[in-house]
């Protein structure tokens, strides 16, 4: 079994900077890409940013200059900094790990920002 924990949510003022971590766990394949999503309330899940193992990442149009998605793969975990932070960056943040066709979700972890 595969699991993810992340941990790095919390509350931030406008303007100020957040660092989530994943750690994942398991029997995983080492070609895989980790990625971060978010939901806020009423909303659909979007995708924030990922990047294959060893390649380059993507990001929102909304997070671009702002966040920062980085890997250590010896340790299977990826990183979001987050600078800049806007009060519509609030949303629930979930991992994602993704292999062939195995997709694996963290539990979620809020982030909120807010004067």
């Amino acid at each position: 079994q595969v699991q993810l924990v992340e941990s790095g949510g919390g509350l931030a003022q406008p303007g100020g900077s957040l660092r989530l971590s994943c750690a994942a766990s398991g029997s995983i394949f080492s070609i895989n890409v980790m990625g971060w999503y978010r939901q806020a309330p009423g909303e659909q899940r979007e995708l924030v940013a990922d990047m294959p193992g060893g390649g380059s990442a993507a990001y929102a149009d909304s997070v671009k200059g702002r966040f920062t998605i980085s890997r250590d793969n010896a340790k299977n975990t990826v990183y979001l900094q987050m600078n800049s932070l806007k009060p519509e960056d609030t949303a629930v943040y979930f991992c994602r790990l993704t292999f062939g066709r195995n997709v694996y979700w963290g539990q979620g972890t809020q982030v909120t920002v807010s004067s």
